[in-house]
């Protein structure tokens, strides 16, 4: 149920409205934006509503089980603050959004219709579909811990202890030549055995990219010198002499806590539960069963 202020309870019932939709979109870094379909600025709470900003509002699609409800809202890149770059990099994705209902003669007089935020984003040359999913979203996703051989902790963070600041685990390094669209020679790594930054994450730190960060997907070597290949091709194409920060990744397996980090006390995984073969022993009259793998 929607608390209406009097204010605008009485502009809806004087039959002549002024009403405009405004969105509030709060992305993950805490950076706010304000978009209205009116053709001039509102402004409320801290907020100024960007006026014909290419947003606009489909139907909302709703239902009265815990279904998500969603709504999308298409758009053209043709604000300032709506760049491609920042669409590919994610920037976008999971952002919370508030969807007001607004007299645009008086912003005072509005209606928080609902809040969500926003799911898959569908995008072409020019243009742009964000769904916008309703907060019963958030009861689909996985709550507690799942048993399992892996480690379900993420390398470096206070469940995992490993401080991957460590000049072990931390390396800086230089593009030297790129050799596909995510993969290229680096310079500053030659310390690193082949394949200690698989599954690492790298940060750039100049050129285009600066700011980014990646997944690593291979770490090899060719004549002496590391070759990345990184999990997905950056937003901006690598070019000789960027700089980068790579750290170490984990394969979330018990030998390598062991042999690499060191770390087995820490270890968040389940290395001796039952696998599939356990379902598949049957009885026999001949051979040890002293419990192992078939």
């Amino acid at each position: 149920m929607k608390n209406i202020s009097p204010a605008l309870q009485a502009h809806l019932d004087s039959g002549t409205t002024t009403l405009a939709w405004c969105w509030r979109i709060i992305r993950a870094d805490g950076t706010a934006f304000g978009f209205t379909d009116h053709d001039q600025t509102l402004i409320f709470d801290g907020t100024d509503f960007e006026p014909e900003s290419g947003l606009t509002a489909s139907e909302i699609r709703s239902g009265a089980d815990l279904s998500v409800d969603a709504q999308d809202a298409a758009g053209a890149l043709r604000s300032d603050r709506i760049t491609e770059a920042d669409i590919l990099d994610g920037r976008w994705d999971n952002a919370e959004v508030e969807l007001w209902r607004v007299n645009w003669q008086a912003p005072s007089q509005r209606v928080l219709m609902r809040r969500g935020a926003i799911g898959q984003i569908r995008r072409g040359r020019h243009a742009f579909v964000a769904e916008i999913r309703s907060m019963s979203h958030i009861l689909g996703q996985t709550v507690g811990r799942t048993f399992q051989a892996g480690c379900d902790a993420t390398l470096g963070d206070a469940r995992c202890g490993v401080d991957l600041e460590d000049p072990a685990f931390r390396g800086a390094g230089t593009v030297i030549e790129r050799l596909r669209d995510r993969a290229f020679t680096a310079s500053g790594l030659g310390g690193f055995a082949p394949g200690w930054f698989r599954f690492g994450t790298l940060d750039w730190t100049t050129g285009p990219n600066a700011g980014r960060r990646a997944e690593v997907l291979a770490h090899d070597r060719s004549d002496g010198i590391a070759v990345l290949t990184l999990l997905e091709v950056p937003i901006r194409a690598i070019g000789a002499g960027e700089g980068f920060t790579v750290r170490a990744g984990c394969d979330k397996r018990i030998a390598t806590c062991a042999q690499k980090f060191g770390n087995v006390v820490n270890f968040r995984g389940f290395p001796h539960i039952p696998g599939q073969d356990t379902i598949l022993r049957y009885a026999s009259s001949d051979g040890e069963h002293d419990g192992g793998v078939l």
